[in-house]
């Protein structure tokens, strides 16, 4: 199965259920729309955040917070959380040297025929030359630094950071920001550890590239409530209505 370039998304995705994969990947089934109210206010804040960052008061953020609101579908408990997102985007601005770069698309070599794409939310370049990496987040629970040390999106990013502004690993800051609580959990990468996260997604890509048809199963996991493909898996329907909706499913819209 070809394969060429990984993100982290469609790494986690071969990982969680290589049907998945198939049908998002390979087949390009349009999924289900079975955002929750939790996803749609992370799309709603982050893109507050990127539209925003340039902002100075919360009245600018607060109008553009107006203006986007109807693009996204979320409840009132989410909705109330807003306000105080804002005024906390403002004091971690506030505290930073600089702007910096919002949702930088890179796409990078890890191996001969191999790269590692992905989209970061911020990079932040310091006062003594090194890097700050951003990574917003909305969800309920927050990573501690033990946890981010095994961060793979975030291991990512740094490989990402050295390779296309040729910054010395130890001098790149890979962090989450938390806007609910205004908490940033901050970590560095030794080369060793960026080492071993190249060669474990050279190694994904090769498995991937070995498998048939056939190797891509189904997994039932924790997952499958949010997942867009649920009305063509085998697991929840039979193989005649799978047979059918896969007849009747259109492509994945392009991304623009």
């Amino acid at each position: 199965m070809y394969c060429s370039t990984i993100s982290q998304s469609k790494s986690d995705t071969f990982t969680q259920c290589r049907l998945k994969y198939n049908y998002r990947y390979v087949k390009k089934i349009e999924e289900a729309n079975v955002k929750a109210d939790a996803m749609h206010f992370g799309s709603y804040i982050h893109k507050i955040f990127e539209e925003g960052v340039e902002a100075t008061t919360y009245k600018e953020l607060d109008e553009l917070a107006s203006n986007l609101a109807s693009e996204y579908n979320f409840d009132d408990s989410f909705a109330k959380k807003t306000s105080g997102c804002l005024k906390n985007f403002l004091r971690l601005n506030a505290s930073l040297p600089e702007i910096g770069q919002t949702e930088l698309v890179y796409e990078v070599s890890a191996a001969e025929g191999i790269t590692l794409n992905g989209i970061i939310d911020r990079v932040i370049k310091g006062t003594k030359g090194g890097y700050l990496v951003i990574d917003y987040k909305t969800g309920k629970r927050e990573k501690s630094k033990f946890d981010l040390f095994d961060d793979e999106q975030m291991q990512g990013y740094c490989y990402a950071i050295h390779k296309i502004l040729n910054v010395p690993i130890a001098d790149i800051t890979v962090a989450h920001y938390y806007p609910i609580s205004d908490n940033l959990v901050s970590v560095n990468y030794s080369p060793a550890q960026i080492g071993a996260y190249v060669r474990k997604k050279i190694d994904q890509v090769w498995r991937i590239r070995k498998c048939t048809n056939k190797d891509m199963l189904p997994s039932r996991n924790m997952f499958c409530n949010w997942c867009g493909y649920k009305y063509v898996c085998p697991i929840f329907n039979n193989e005649q209505v799978v047979a059918k909706r896969l007849d009747e499913a259109g492509p994945l819209p392009k991304r623009k």
